[in-house]
């Protein structure tokens, strides 16, 4: 995006120069702009288009009969939500006990790996590209 800037910013330096009459150089931006605009959109259709592409693969896993294909995604799921509880719930309570009992603190799990695979997971990545349509780029 910032690319497209900088050559909309060059090309309408040219036009200031090339083009002294005001009516010929407003054309000529006008054209320009519609250039980057349908530069902009393409490209943010052809996001959209890998997306549908996504869901549609999603889906034909999802009704596959072989437990390998389909069930990927839900053992991923359950793995992340057993992490999340036990980081959340089962280790704040028994880790005072296990240390005492044990003399070993129960350990700690990378909460930054979890949490992108869970946001992947859940699709928390195609927020971004709602920020691109309502125009928050």
């Amino acid at each position: 995006m910032a690319g497209l800037t900088d050559l909309l910013g060059i090309g309408l330096g040219v036009l200031d120069r090339v083009l002294p009459d005001p009516q010929a150089k407003a054309a000529a931006q006008l054209e320009l702009m519609k250039l980057v605009q349908a530069g902009d959109l393409a490209a943010l259709a052809a996001e959209t288009d890998l997306a549908k592409g996504q869901v549609q693969v999603n889906a034909v896993e999802a009704a596959s009969p072989s437990l390998w294909t389909s069930g990927w995604r839900p053992f991923i799921g359950w793995v992340c939500g057993a992490a999340l509880a036990y980081t959340y719930l089962l280790r704040p309570i028994l880790n005072p006990w296990v240390t005492k009992w044990t003399g070993v603190p129960m350990e700690a799990l990378d909460m930054v790996e979890l949490m992108s695979l869970l946001a992947g997971m859940l699709g928390l990545g195609g927020l971004r590209t709602v920020e691109k349509l309502n125009g928050k780029a």
